[in-house]
Formats: structure tokens, sequence, C-alpha cells
């Protein structure tokens, strides 16, 4: 099959039941109405807002996501371990010392052959201090250079948005696509940058917007007025969709275009 635009669809952090949910009841839609060829979504919090289990990822194949990223919460759910070392569909960061269980890249093709590479990274700057994201990146995308693959997409999930930005300028005109995720608040910073990369500093979040970045909002709120370590639950109400499509010229890996999508669940079901 010849491919004169790659579509993909990057689903921001999944949160919780309700996040699944919106995804479940949305991306056919979304997926139909971008012409997507390649699916990835953020699914490190989709398990009580923190975490991913074997179930919750299945269920997201099941729904024709083609690769599950994450990030720093990928290690709240022990019993996810081994899945992560069995399933190369599901993602850690890359920049994670080694030994660690998983991986943090995953190639697949699409049909007619067209390779698709996925590379998930995590920052450092107000994060943990594991392995430099840059360095891990530029190693990373050298070898799938010298395999022939041009169409790259980076999750980049981390705190600060000046090593997101960074890291973008780092790897303009290297990778097709670098999407940030963490911070849950979706920006309004997509572009084109001038050496063909698409960037947007945050996806967003995909469940209850009624809440603290997902979480519940008196929960939320005790925490910062007692500094004590409440434990977190999930919010509920005001779902939305978010994410990003990235339109990629398969000849050079260069984006073409890129789009914020932010869906009401009630509005679009």
């Amino acid at each position: 099959m010849n491919y004169s635009r790659i579509n993909f669809l990057f689903i921001a952090d999944v949160v919780g039941t309700e996040g699944f949910n919106a995804v479940a009841s949305l991306i056919d839609q979304v997926r139909s109405k971008h012409s997507i060829h390649f699916t990835i979504v953020n699914g490190e919090n989709s398990a009580n807002g923190k975490g991913l289990t074997k179930s919750i990822a299945e269920a997201f194949f099941n729904l024709g996501v083609d690769v599950i990223t994450s990030g720093n919460h990928i290690w709240n759910k022990k019993q996810v371990y081994p899945f992560l070392d069995e399933n190369k569909d599901v993602l850690r960061p890359l920049n994670y010392p080694q030994g660690c269980p998983g991986h943090g890249t995953r190639i697949k093709e699409l049909q007619g052959g067209v390779p698709v590479a996925v590379i998930n990274l995590q920052g450092r700057s107000f994060m943990y201090p594991i392995d430099c994201p840059f360095r891990k990146a530029s190693e990373e995308i050298e070898i799938l250079k010298k395999s022939g693959i041009k169409n790259i997409i980076v999750d980049f999930h981390a705190e600060a948005t000046a090593e997101k930005l960074a890291l973008a300028w780092y790897l303009d005109g290297k990778v097709s696509a670098i999407i940030g995720t963490h911070t849950h608040v979706q920006t309004a910073d997509e572009r084109i940058l001038p050496h063909g990369t698409a960037y947007i500093s945050d996806a967003g979040m995909t469940g209850p917007f009624d809440s603290v970045i997902g979480m519940d909002i008196d929960t939320a709120v005790n925490r910062f007025l007692t500094q004590m370590p409440i434990y977190y639950k999930t919010a509920r109400g005001n779902t939305k969709f978010c994410g990003v499509v990235v339109s990629i010229n398969p000849r050079n890996g260069e984006a073409v275009s890129i789009k914020r999508i932010q869906l009401d669940l009630d509005k679009h079901v």
C-alpha cells in the first residue's frame, strides 16, 4: 500500500475508568474522521489514576490501539512488570537504567510494510534523576536511521516545558513528532519546527476535567492545605477525550501537520 500521508492519533494521558470509557466511546469516531493509520495512547494513569495493568492494556489493544506509552507511574502496579517484558507494544521510558523491566522503543509495520517507530522518554527536571533523555534519544535514533526507519514518534513524559522544548529543538529534523505528556493540561503551542518535526508541549488528559489533573478536587485541595500524604482518588464528571493528530510524509518522515483534539464525551456519544 502506498501512503501519500501517514496519520497518527496520539491519545493523551488516560486517567482511570472514566478516561478509558472515553477512549472506548470515541476512538472509532476520531479514527474515522481523521483517517488514522496508527494509534498511540499514554496509559500510565489508566489503573485508578496511577499505573497500568495487563487487563487494561489488553482492553486498549482490543480497541485497536497499536502502542501504549507511559512514564514515571508505569511502576505503580508491580504486577505489570512481567507483562512489560512479554509485550513489546507496551513501553516504559527508554532512559531508565539497564535492568529495568520492559522496552523503550517499538518498531511496527503499517499495511504495506511501512515501518514506524515509537520512542518513549522521560524528563529529569523535577523528576527522577535517570539517564539522559537527550543522549539516549540520539543513540536510539541513530540505530533506527541505520535500519532505514524515517517515521519516528516520541512521547516525552516530562514536567518542565523548557526541557520539552529543548529536546524538540535538539531532535528537530531527526524525528517526525515529539509529543509532550505528564502534566495533563493541553497546551496550545502545537507547531511544525523548521526541519520538519511536529511538536506540542503537552497533549493533555483523557478523563474527568472537573478535577485536579484527573484527581478528586477535595482530596487534592486538602493535600495542599495540610501537606499530609492523603491518598488520591480519581474524579468523576465532565469527561473529555484529548490528544493530537499528526500527519507525516512517509517518504522523508517529516511532519506535514499537527492538530489538537479535545472532545466532550457527553456531546459526541
